[in-house]
């Protein structure tokens, strides 16, 4: 059985050659960790990995497409055979928007998206999901959003699929509570990375990454169900949930569009 207190040991996480899922890498990387990377861009993956091994962990990293079901079926249950995994972050995601277009979002665009940010989650972690009911313990942590609680019409597509995560992983924690399998939803701000970069709009509250990966790494510990942060937005985003449709509608038509 997997203790609370236990630190976790063999750990999976996508989308780890940059941003929130390198921050995490680096965070966790430490002598007797095993840590299982994967993402799409060789040179950067490999990057984190060597970082990684320089702080003590063994590293198997793997460039891999999340919406590539069986081939990420095939890795993680190889790495699990070898490694029993303690921790999986499904935290692969892309982030796109209207770019200010009036008709709205490019339909091509929209499945992009969903196929990584939602099905991507299901990819990483239906193949870990019965082997660890098996075993009676584990954590999975979905990678979500603030912008997931609220659709923002500047970006249909990422609002939308980050709230489908954060559903789906409220509902998982509560049906695999009592296998001994704790799931949490991350639901961060913003935060410095690759993907805010090409924001050119005001960002309140950015949050530096490495401090992300200390809140993420934390929540995770507590076992808290959701980690969302920063405060100040994570209340301000619940408040315009709360607001009258129109109302909260009117707000959000002023707000920028993310770009294409």
């Amino acid at each position: 059985m997997y203790e609370k207190s236990q630190k976790p040991r063999r750990i999976v996480i996508t989308g780890a050659s940059s941003g929130i899922g390198e921050a995490l890498a680096l965070y966790y990387a430490a002598p007797e960790v095993v840590l299982g990377l994967t993402g799409r861009n060789d040179e950067r993956l490999g990057a984190v990995a060597r970082a990684c091994e320089a702080r003590g962990a063994k590293v198997l990293a793997q460039v891999i497409e999340v919406t590539d079901r069986e081939a990420m079926a095939r890795w993680l249950t190889d790495f699990d055979d070898a490694h029993p995994v303690d921790l999986v972050v499904a935290n692969a995601g892309i982030s796109a928007g209207t770019d200010g277009v009036i008709s709205g979002e490019d339909p091509a665009q929209v499945r992009r998206v969903f196929d990584v940010n939602l099905t991507g989650v299901l990819n990483t972690v239906e193949p870990l999901q019965a082997r660890m009911v098996a075993r009676g313990g584990g954590q999975i942590a979905l990678m979500s959003s603030l912008a997931g609680f609220f659709g923002w019409p500047g970006a249909p597509a990422y609002c939308s699929s980050k709230a489908a995560v954060r559903v789906y992983g409220e509902s998982l924690r509560g049906a695999l509570r009592r296998a001994g399998v704790r799931v949490s939803v991350v639901c961060p701000g913003f935060v410095e990375t690759r993907m805010t970069a090409v924001n050119d709009f005001p960002m309140p509250f950015l949050m530096p990454v490495q401090k992300a990966a200390e809140v993420i790494a934390l929540g995770l510990a507590r076992d808290k169900g959701r980690i969302a942060f920063p405060f100040g937005t994570f209340w301000g985003v619940r408040f315009l949930a709360m607001l009258p449709e129109g109302l909260a509608q009117i707000i959000v038509s002023k707000s920028p569009a993310k770009s294409g």
